[in-house]
């Protein structure tokens, strides 16, 4: 005689009903966040590990799948370092930006727009003609100067580095309206002298997420978020206001500076909330937006008078 049947789609219900469980607690982030833009920042080193890369685009993917509409922003400092150390250029840096002679320019722009950008493309396209990468350049999407930051009271020439002075959104704008993924390299065109300038990965993606009226910025970092106090504690600050985090600026870590510079540049200008995350974690992005517990620190606007914690809290 055959088994009674009834007992095997009893187990297999069991074994189903944790995945059944996640989904559900992903449902309010899957209806809060569908058909809003998210602009996140790709770099430290979910950009080298092969298997984070991976991870990333999974989770890119799912979120365009989900609802929500990506923008990928990215540098690449790693790998810049290496192709100018194979052309026999010195990497130097002041005021913690990269001095980017002609010839280094020209690399910088080779490695972000034919490498880094490539791969990434590529990794984004394996589940489906999705990603398509343009650089600042590309009708006009990010129009800079030239950046000359002040050290010790002086001006100080740093070559080919950008300041954003305009940001055109047309070109990412399309590419959404057309169910793609934007995947932009930061370079930018000249506003004044016909050259093209290398710009802070993580100040385009802010200038961008406020442009495009973006509902969240996230930088992927390599620490677990901003310190309460580094190096005498590693509690990660959960959340605070674009005020209590500008009065912590002179305090950090000058690789910290310019992603929570970003941040509150992006919060203070429309964008409602913006993370630094540990790009280290697998599947991090997804961590934070849909779960209850959420990683790494939020930043929010002033006027934000939720609670403090994570958004699942707020």
């Amino acid at each position: 005689m055959s088994k009674d049947p009834s007992s095997q789609p009893t187990a297999r219900k069991h074994t189903a009903l944790p995945k059944a469980q996640i989904l559900i607690e992903a449902l309010p982030w899957l209806t809060r966040h569908h058909g809003k833009t998210v602009v996140i920042k790709f770099g430290g080193n979910a950009m080298v590990d092969e298997e984070l890369k991976a991870a990333f685009a999974q989770d890119v993917v799912f979120l365009h799948h989900a609802g929500l509409r990506p923008v990928v922003v990215h540098g690449g400092g790693p790998q810049i370092s290496k192709a100018l150390d194979r052309h026999g250029i010195v990497s130097e840096f002041k005021a913690g930006l990269r001095v980017t002679t002609e010839d280094a320019m020209d690399v910088v722009r080779m490695v972000l727009a034919g490498q880094v950008q490539r791969e990434l493309v590529g990794l984004l396209n394996q589940h489906g003609p999705l990603a398509v990468g343009l650089t600042g350049e590309d009708a006009h999407t990010i129009t800079a100067t030239k950046h000359q930051p002040r050290i010790e009271g002086e001006l100080v020439d740093i070559g080919r580095v950008g300041e954003i002075t305009e940001i055109d959104t047309g070109a990412i704008e399309a590419l959404l309206a057309d169910g793609r993924i934007p995947v932009v390299s930061s370079i930018a065109r000249s506003q004044d002298d016909g050259h093209v300038y290398n710009v802070n990965a993580d100040t385009a993606a802010s200038a961008l997420a406020a442009a495009l009226g973006a509902e969240t910025l996230m930088v992927l970092t390599d620490v677990e978020g901003l310190y309460e106090d580094w190096p005498h504690s590693d509690e990660v600050i959960s959340r605070l206001t674009a005020k209590e985090l500008e009065k912590l600026l002179p305090e950090l870590a000058s690789g910290m500076v310019p992603k929570m510079e970003g941040c509150l540049h992006a919060v203070r200008n429309g964008v409602e909330t913006a993370r630094v995350i540990d790009g280290r974690v697998q599947h991090s992005i997804l961590l934070e937006i849909f779960t209850d517990e959420g990683i790494g620190t939020m930043v929010v606007p002033d006027h934000d008078d939720s609670t403090t914690g994570t958004e699942g809290e707020s």
